[in-house]
């Protein structure tokens, strides 16, 4: 057998489909914050390509971005990336265009802050600060739903039916964008108390108007967001959606709620789930490996479209165990790649996959 024949391969490492997209595996880079923009503009710089372009030569199918604003005021932190002006399209075309010549697939996730917006960057250098930036420094004033502050936030100015209308506009300009920049598929971030988790959490969304109330009503902007974005991406692209399919409460967002959201989802042309949990509210999370694993196959079993699993999935072995007991479809790593970029050559040779087709032509003498 030459020396780059696949094998017979453990399902992590078979080339699957996500919608009319090649993955040369099933395993996802999580999108992570790097608040690195130290220009604050949205532009992403060498960090960026270096980030995931390392990954991309590791072996990974999918890479997803960091949260990436469709507007200003949708950054995180100041220093977070962005795609609102054609400026920060230009320069992520260099960074998917490299990491397609790496054998890997690329997913812009974009999302808004909504009342966690204007914080921090969460780096070594800004220890010392927490909370709100104030707009002296290069802040702004957050927005969300109502003007509930989450803890330890200022409190935001709550959104008009008008302004709505203005952020679902503002996905759409963003996916037109991602698609001059090269992007491979689009994941929206509908998780972690950002915006669009505020507005379907009963614990942040308290309106009375069509926006919020019951379920559909707290459904509604995540599903115009979805819709419209669907109606504009290509129909051969991915459209993934990452949601909390917890708040981790008594009386909040939960499991029962997301499988309607993801049902709904299904039907305006979203091609995948990602799951993820909490962030809307404090909650008290017992955090362990594979914590949130079983919220995917709870919503897997609820939908046709394959389902992403995340949250401390850092053993080659366990990941390929999710995938065996049907919990999962595809398996998104996070913190783990940050301390390994070349994660998927490890969980190869670990699973007793001889694969030099995930190493760059310079790198297989050092191949597992």
């Amino acid at each position: 057998m030459a020396p780059d024949t696949v094998a017979a391969q453990p399902s992590l490492l078979e080339p699957t489909r996500l919608g009319g997209l090649d993955l040369r595996n099933r395993i996802w880079l999580a999108p992570m914050c790097q608040y690195m923009v130290k220009s604050e503009d949205g532009v992403p710089t060498d960090w960026h390509l270096m980030h995931l372009g390392a990954r991309a030569a590791g072996g990974f199918g999918l890479l997803i971005t960091e949260a990436t604003a469709v507007s200003p005021d949708g950054r995180i932190s100041p220093q977070d990336t962005g795609l609102w002006n054609d400026e920060q399209a230009e320069a992520w075309s260099r960074i998917t265009g490299f990491c397609r010549q790496q054998g890997a697939k690329i997913a812009v996730q974009l999302g808004h802050a909504g009342r966690k917006a204007s914080t921090w960057p969460a780096l070594p250098q800004f220890a010392g600060r927490r909370g709100t930036i104030p707009e002296f420094a290069s802040g702004w004033r957050a927005v969300s739903p109502t003007p509930d502050p989450f803890p330890g936030l200022d409190a935001p100015e709550a959104l008009t039916r008008e302004q709505i209308g203005g952020v679902v506009e503002d996905f759409v300009a963003a996916t037109h964008r991602a698609e001059q920049a090269g992007f491979d598929a689009v994941e929206l971030h509908f998780a972690h108390g950002y915006l669009v988790h505020e507005f379907l959490s009963p614990l942040v969304n308290t309106r009375d108007d069509g926006y919020g109330g019951d379920g559909p009503g707290r459904r509604r902007l995540a599903l115009e967001i979805a819709a419209a974005v669907r109606e504009q991406w290509p129909a051969e692209k991915p459209l993934i959606v990452r949601i909390s399919a917890t708040d981790w409460i008594d009386g909040g967002w939960g499991i029962e709620q997301s499988i309607d959201l993801a049902r709904s989802l299904e039907m305006v042309g979203v091609d995948a789930l990602h799951v993820s949990t909490g962030g809307a509210v404090i909650a008290d999370i017992a955090v362990g490996p594979e914590y949130q694993v079983g919220f995917a196959r709870t919503l897997r079993e609820a939908v046709s479209m394959p389902v992403a699993a995340v949250g401390l999935l850092t053993d080659p072995a366990a990941a390929q165990d999710v995938l065996d007991r049907g919990d999962a479809d595809f398996v998104a790593i996070g913190r783990a790649a940050l301390r390994e970029a070349g994660w998927p050559q490890r969980a190869a040779h670990e699973l007793g996959v001889r694969d030099g087709t995930l190493y760059p032509g310079a790198y297989r003498r050092g191949s597992w």
